[in-house]
């Protein structure tokens, strides 16, 4: 079966999911991990200077540090950005501002970073992220309000959705589509490997 040690991470020690994602929630529940989910909003804006793929590592260890934990539990935290060029593109807050991020990524290329932190007792035990470039077709403004309109890019970095309707806006990517989804499970079982081999 894939991803074993994740797995078997989850049935060692309580693993806590600092993500409301529901695609997230799939992927855990496909690969067959015990997990519990629990989050706690933070402070998202980047700082001065900070290049794009430290601010998801960031953001991914503060989400697992926010969960107040007095069971020794290991806490998953994760973010994911669309990166254009130095521009961060998080989830719009507007119809307005979805329709101004796909109409800057229609025709482009662009590349989705998802960060993972595991954390425990406080202190992060391992961090990492995966990159993954995504090429758009060229994408008419009716197409974009039509695509905007049934809401699915409201909830989206980036306002799209790989996985779902937004499909069509694809071309091709480079790398691996777990990591645009929101969850690289190969990532998160190296990972996991780790923290088996140092336990």
């Amino acid at each position: 079966m894939m991803f074993p040690n994740i797995r078997e991470l989850s049935h060692r020690f309580v693993l806590t999911l600092a993500s409301g994602s529901p695609r997230r929630l799939q992927f855990m529940e496909e690969i067959g991990c015990r997990f519990v989910v629990q989050t706690h909003e933070i402070e998202e804006s980047r700082r001065p200077g900070e290049s794009p793929f430290p601010f998801a590592l960031r953001l991914a260890e503060e989400k697992a540090l926010a969960i107040e934990d007095k069971s020794s539990a290991i806490i998953l935290g994760c973010d994911t950005i669309v990166v254009v060029g130095d521009i961060v593109l998080g989830k719009p807050r507007s119809r307005d501002e979805a329709f101004s991020m796909l109409s800057m990524l229609s025709g482009q290329h662009h590349r989705v970073c998802t960060a993972l932190a595991f954390v425990r007792e406080g202190r992060v035990i391992c961090s990492d992220y995966d990159v993954t470039t995504v090429y758009f077709h060229w994408v008419s403004s009716d197409q974009i309000w039509q695509y905007i309109a049934n809401g699915e890019p409201m909830d989206k970095a980036g306002a799209y959705g790989i996985q779902g309707m937004g499909g069509f806006l694809v071309d091709r990517i480079e790398g691996n589509l777990d990591t645009v989804i929101g969850l690289p499970r190969h990532l998160l079982d190296d990972m996991a490997a780790e923290i088996l081999r140092n336990s």
